[in-house]
This record gives structure tokens, sequence and C-alpha cells, in this order.
């Protein structure tokens, strides 16, 4: 009887094992959150998209997962589909940081636009700093999407949204008062639209 219970748990330490070593060694699943704002900012002759998602594996993993290359498309619907579709790239990443003196939120720069790992151990939160040349944002509604390509042949990883930009909006975007605070603030979360039923889950300006 000894004998056997002793092969017993060895057997079922062995598959305990195997069960520990395949859970180890299988590819991460990767989650991309969006926030709950985004930043627009006239910038020279174009636009600047500042968005900072949650990149992040939902299981125990020893491999990383490598994010390749991050894209923003932002597509002109209803009023605003007569406006061209802006080509948005990836310009840098940047930090944020609050400026007591001018009573603003500044950005400087943190990283070129580079692949980036992800594992269990380090989620990542890359605040993406996207550039649109010979553009302008039109009052109306706008049908968006970011995508992070992977390594080899995992596909993307795709979150969309949706943004409402007021006549407001575009006034305060192309003449900032005061002249240096120049970047605008969107958001999905404003408790004043949640009960306006359509549309109810887009990012707006928060002053609307």
């Amino acid at each position: 009887m000894h004998k056997w219970s002793a092969t017993a748990a060895a057997v079922v330490a062995l598959a305990v094992s195997l069960y520990n070593f395949a859970v180890l060694q299988r590819q991460p699943n990767v989650d991309m959150a969006l926030p709950h704002l985004f930043r627009l900012e006239k910038s020279g002759n174009g636009v600047r998209f500042y968005v900072q998602p949650t990149v992040s594996t939902r299981f125990k993993s020893e491999n990383v997962e490598v994010i390749r290359d991050a894209r923003l498309r932002l597509t002109p619907t209803d009023s605003a589909s007569s406006s061209k579709q802006p080509l948005f790239y990836w310009r840098q990443s940047v930090t944020w940081y609050y400026d007591p003196e001018t009573d603003t939120v500044n950005n400087r720069w943190s990283s070129d636009p580079a692949p980036f790992l992800v594992s269990q151990d380090k989620p990542e939160q890359p605040s993406f700093d996207f550039l649109a040349d010979n553009w302008m944002y039109r009052a109306g509604r706008y049908e968006g999407s970011l995508e992070l390509l992977r390594s080899g042949d995992h596909p993307p990883l795709v979150e969309s949204f949706c943004l409402i930009i007021s006549e407001a909006a575009v006034n305060e975007l192309k003449n900032p008062q005061p002249p240096n605070q120049t970047i605008r603030f969107f958001r999905n979360d404003l408790p004043k639209f949640a009960s306006s039923g359509k549309s109810s889950n887009c990012y707006r300006r928060d002053t609307d």
C-alpha cells in the first residue's frame, strides 16, 4: 500500500509540474484598455492626438509580448463627413507633468516610437503622441480606433471609440485662451452625458 501511495503521489506531482510548465510557456494573453481621457491639440498646420492605453497580460507566463507599432485612425462621420480623413502617425511617446507656474499640464519626450515589451510583471501604459499634418478638426462625430501591432503572426490589438467635437471645442482648439493652454481634454465618463441615450459613451470635451 505504501508503495502504491508513493507512486500515485509521484504521478500527481509530475502532472502538476507538467501543467505548470505548460502554463508558463504558453503565449501571454494580452489585453488593451482605453483610458477615460483623450487629449487633443492644434500643432502648427496639423493636430496632435494623445492617448494612454493600458496594455497587460491576464495569465502567468514566462514569455513576453512585443508590441511593434501603434496606429491611430479617425474617420469623420455625420456633419464632419465632408472633412478629409486625417493620416496620423506615431510621433513619439511622452510623459505628463503639472507646471504650477502656469497652472497647466504639459508633456515632455519620453521615448522614440519603438517596439516595447509587455509581461505579467510589467504592464505598460505608454502615452502615445500621434500627429496628423495639414488637417484640422471640424465639428461633428468621429469613429476612431487604436491598433497595436504584435510580433509574429499574432493578430493586432484593436480598440474602437467614438469622438464628438462641438463647434465650441473646435474654436478652442483653433484659438486657445489663454494662448499657452493649447491642449483640450475629452472624456467618455462625464455624468452629464451618461443619461443622454445615443452616443452617451463617446468622448466629449470636458467643458461642453
